[in-house]
């Protein structure tokens, strides 16, 4: 896997043909600073795996650090991943102290108003995580909205959002990262966890024996895409080209095979 994610992406770089024209610098802020600096930041929260998330030696792994790396080396540049909360990213985006993100970003509507998007990269959904095999059988968020059940989701992410919205009369917990919700959900102080597909598919395999069980459909569709400052057009041109060259030679489809649906990375984790 790893020899052919190479071999493609040796290709990849040399299709992409990627530099920054002198003249266009100046109309190009964010990827002219890139090129200027040698080093491409990107933010992640480090803690939503399969996307990001640190191993035993704590270095962090998943689809968005390979993907971040191939984008680093379409340009040329040195990856500097920068972790913070999930909530703080696009702040930071908007601040400019970080170039673009990378974390499991659902695009919507109301976060392309702060950002420019370029995706989606993984199309995934909402699906609950809980320890009851009945409200596992839910196929419409309508059957979880139920007075006097605990949700637990990301503070500031679109779970959290989809929860407001989808399931009013649930009593609503948001928490500063996964982990805490998982405890949540298995010492029984939340009935159940909303989040995206993979991140909670992955939950299931860290945990096999504590009895955790996933929705049995999706509860909404999800685009996952990268957010780039507004304002710079050669840089989203550049990062649009560049993802559009690793699809097409299947790169994506193999790290989402690696991340996603190849568990063998799952013992790399604490």
């Amino acid at each position: 896997m790893r020899r052919t994610l190479t071999v493609l992406l040796t290709v990849a770089l040399a299709l992409a043909g990627l530099t920054l024209p002198a003249a266009a610098a100046e109309n190009a802020p964010v990827l002219s600073r890139i090129v200027e600096k040698g080093e491409f930041h990107v933010g992640m929260s480090g803690d939503q795996p399969p996307f990001n998330m640190k191993n035993k030696d704590g270095k962090l792994i998943g689809y968005d650090v390979d993907l971040a790396t191939m984008l680093a080396d379409a340009m040329g540049v040195e990856l500097v991943i920068d972790t913070m909360p999930f909530g703080q990213l696009l702040p930071a985006l908007k601040a400019g102290k970080i170039d673009a993100i990378m974390s499991g970003m659902t695009m919507t509507p109301k976060r392309n108003l702060e950002a420019a998007f370029v995706g989606p990269y993984v199309v995934s959904g909402k699906t609950i995580l809980t320890t009851d095999a009945t409200l596992a059988k839910a196929s419409d968020a309508k059957e979880l909205d139920i007075t006097g059940m605990t949700v637990v989701a990301l503070k500031g992410s679109t779970s959290e959002a989809f929860a407001k919205r989808a399931m009013p009369n649930a009593k609503l917990v948001a928490v500063s990262d996964y982990e805490t919700g998982v405890k949540k959900v298995l010492d029984g102080t939340a009935n159940f966890m909303v989040a995206d597909l993979p991140i909670l598919a992955l939950t299931v395999l860290r945990h096999p024996d504590e009895g955790l069980v996933l929705s049995d459909e999706l509860l909404s569709i999800e685009p996952i895409g990268i957010a780039l400052p507004a304002g710079d057009s050669l840089m989203l041109n550049m990062v649009e080209n560049s993802v559009k060259t690793l699809d097409g030679l299947g790169i994506l489809d193999k790290l989402e095979q690696k991340w996603f649906q190849n568990g063998d990375w799952v013992d790399q984790l604490k």
